[in-house]
């Protein structure tokens, strides 16, 4: 039994402008629920904050995590101080729910961005809020001692390797149990884990990949008419690298189907050859 788990509903959101984040066990979820909040509720950002997991694989399943005390959340969380406090009776606001086309002139009120204008603040605002997730991710790491790579991506036996896998969430943890035995094989294959979807993270991947010679990307979804989506956001990203890797990406585990080692090690064989 389980609940049809794939990406596809996480993926399908990209385009309405919130932050994604994607976990790989509970106590991340956790953790990161936590930094999701002071991201969110940034001045800089403003922008609602998606942290997301695998159903039933993570959801209807148990495992230990660590609680912490709500005077240390307290203290790592600030009190919210949102440019609307709707509650503030003594202040009157005007507040129009119809964004128009153009620049609107409400007197006093000052004057409210038209819909271009709301667009490109949403735009920047995500651009602009990868460097405070990683701020937030670091200050939670040093306050609770637990870290998820950088807070945008986690590696696992990249330094030597000539293969990297790509995937997030569960199929990531299917991944990194077959590696140990691809490298027994003779085959210096690691691993990264995407935790932060949108926005794209490409600056820091380019930078990651720029010495890659073969990517296998593992999407548990699928863009409809083309193909895996995080396969084809990492080849626009890497577009234009003096030497760009090779990217196979395979569609796996769509509507609750099962990803095996199998599955992993079937695929970056097939890759090998492919690219070779």
């Amino acid at each position: 039994w389980s609940v049809w788990t794939d990406h596809q509903d996480f993926i399908t959101i990209r385009d309405v402008g919130w932050i994604q984040m994607f976990c790989m066990d509970n106590q991340e979820i956790y953790d990161t629920n936590l930094q999701a909040f002071k991201i969110a509720e940034d001045s800089r950002v403003f922008l609602p904050t998606v942290v997301a997991y695998d159903g039933y694989i993570l959801s209807h399943t148990m495992m230990p995590v660590s609680i912490e005390n709500q005077e240390d959340i307290d203290n790592f969380l600030p009190p919210l101080e949102h440019h609307y406090n709707l509650s503030d009776i003594s202040v009157v606001k005007g507040i129009d729910p119809v964004t128009t086309p153009h620049l609107r002139d409400r007197g006093v009120e000052g004057t409210a961005p038209g819909y271009f204008e709301y667009r490109y603040a949403m735009q920047k605002a995500l651009e602009n809020s990868i460097e405070i997730i990683m701020e937030v991710h670091d200050e939670f790491s040093e306050k609770f001692g637990r870290s998820y790579g950088n807070g945008i991506y986690k590696t696992y036996l990249t330094e030597d390797a000539d293969i990297l896998i790509f995937a997030m969430g569960s199929v990531a943890s299917q991944a990194r149990n077959v590696i140990g035995q691809l490298r027994k094989d003779g085959l210096k294959v690691g691993l990264v884990s995407l935790k932060l979807f949108r926005p794209f993270p490409a600056s820091q991947l380019r930078e990651l990949f720029k010495e890659a010679k073969l990517v296998v990307v593992f999407d548990r979804d699928i863009g409809y008419g083309y193909e895996g989506v995080l396969s084809y956001e990492l080849k626009a990203a890497l577009y234009g690298l003096k030497q760009s890797p090779f990217i196979k990406g395979f569609i796996v585990g769509l509507g609750g189907r099962d990803v095996t080692d199998q599955h992993i090690t079937k695929g970056v064989n097939k890759a090998i050859k492919e690219s070779e």
